[in-house]
């Protein structure tokens, strides 16, 4: 992907509304800037308070109208409290952007921890559920949007996340379903499934050290090599789909499961 593929622009947001989860680093933080580029005010929610208030900033450097809300999505009183501060703070929602998750590592299922399990599900499926509980209400004010941020693991298995794809499997479900209830109530309702993104989810990459850093990418790396379009993906590329969905340009699209990942859930991959 190039400089100049990534400035281009997405479809109007002007005045628009929008929190995104897990916006202090990679796609959040990339759907954060794309939003606001196409005219988004942007609530930046995310576990982590000093990296959160650091993308808003950026964001707000950058000519942005940002601000950051601490928010673990697990906890139903925090993101009740988040939507109620963007309310108070912008005066309500149009875009919902549920990006926030973690990977939980990889194990065989009967290895897993239960309280691991319990983790992935409570950020990954209950994070979108109460995120679209409290939001909803604005949400069918505004005639708003959702985007969730499913993965190409919640349409296939994949080896060592047994967690992982369960929980991207019920954000699948959970899209299509809340497409059911909520289009004739004025609210659209998509997911997008990234494939291999070139990002450290949860940090994880990041506790390695350089040496695990370096093949856990190449690992990744190798793997993106036998999909169609043979790279990872930039964040950006993520971003813009999400921004399109967010949009008025997607206005005839509801329950959608986009994917958007080279190519790899098209084909085997023969490893």
């Amino acid at each position: 992907m190039t400089d100049e593929d990534r400035q281009v622009p997405a479809a109007s947001l002007s005045g628009r509304i929008a929190i995104v989860t897990g916006a202090s680093s990679g796609i959040g933080q990339a759907t954060a800037r794309a939003l606001i580029q196409a005219g988004a005010r942007v609530v930046v929610a995310d576990v982590n308070q000093g990296a959160g208030e650091a993308s808003a900033q950026h964001l707000r450097d950058h000519g942005g109208d940002a601000v950051f809300v601490p928010c673990d999505v697990a906890d139903a009183v925090q993101v009740q409290a988040m939507v109620e501060a963007t309310v108070a703070r912008f005066g309500g929602v149009d875009i919902l952007v549920n990006n926030a998750g973690i990977s939980g590592g990889a194990s065989l299922l009967h290895d897993l921890d239960i309280d691991t399990w319990d983790h992935v599900m409570a950020v990954n499926l209950r994070g979108p559920f109460l995120c679209a509980k409290y939001a909803l209400p604005h949400l069918m004010d505004s005639r708003g949007v959702i985007v969730n941020v499913a993965s190409t693991y919640g349409l296939v298995g994949a080896p060592g996340a047994p967690a992982y794809c369960a929980s991207k499997g019920g954000v699948v479900a959970l899209t299509r379903q809340l497409a059911v209830d909520y289009g004739p109530r004025g609210v659209r309702v998509n997911a997008v499934c990234p494939g291999y993104v070139d990002t450290d989810m949860g940090g994880s990459r990041a506790r390695l050290g350089p040496e695990g850093q370096a093949a856990a990418n190449a690992r990744r790396e190798a793997a993106a090599a036998r999909q169609p379009l043979g790279r990872q993906a930039h964040v950006d590329e993520i971003a813009r789909v999400i921004a399109f969905l967010a949009s008025g340009a997607s206005s005839f699209m509801t329950g959608s499961i986009v994917t958007v990942d080279g190519g790899c859930t098209t084909t085997f991959n023969h490893g």
